[in-house]
């Protein structure tokens, strides 16, 4: 298991957009490590989000790592966060809770072009993610 953790600004809104709320939060850097991935999260990324009327929240992050040995890694994080009206309003407010009480999971994929990590282009990885006040966390499995 690979930990991401990442800074975030404060949300913007787009306003009502014809499949919900559009919005995004800008990024702002953080640290991956685990047995493989060892880095930092370079500040610029951003998490494009839609606010669903039936209550998801869609998901598709964009952001670069710069690994330890200064390989450049490209990450798109693509999922939705879901939970009781009273548990996502809780989570907007900043309130902290355990990661069990909301459903957040995202499908990952990347892209470099260093030798060393060429293998990245080839796979997929699932993150269940927990959602603080002023970062996310998530816990990223390789798939197969």
């Amino acid at each position: 298991m690979t930990r991401v953790e990442c800074r975030v600004r404060p949300l913007v809104s787009l306003g009502p957009g014809k499949h919900g709320e559009r919005r995004y939060v800008p990024l702002a850097g953080g640290r991956v490590a685990g047995p493989e991935l060892n880095g930092e999260i370079l500040d610029g990324g951003v998490d494009w989000q839609v606010q669903r009327a039936d209550g998801v929240l869609e998901i598709a992050a964009h952001y670069v790592l710069r690994l330890d040995d200064g390989a450049l890694v490209e990450v798109q994080s693509d999922g939705v966060r879901h939970a009781p009206p009273e548990v996502m309003a809780a989570l907007a407010r900043g309130e902290p809770l355990p990661r069990e009480a909301y459903y957040f999971r995202t499908l990952m994929r990347f892209q470099t072009g260093a030798p060393a990590w060429q293998h990245l282009n080839r796979l997929l990885a699932l993150a269940v993610g927990e959602r603080l006040a002023d970062c996310v966390r998530l816990d990223v499995y390789r798939v197969g």
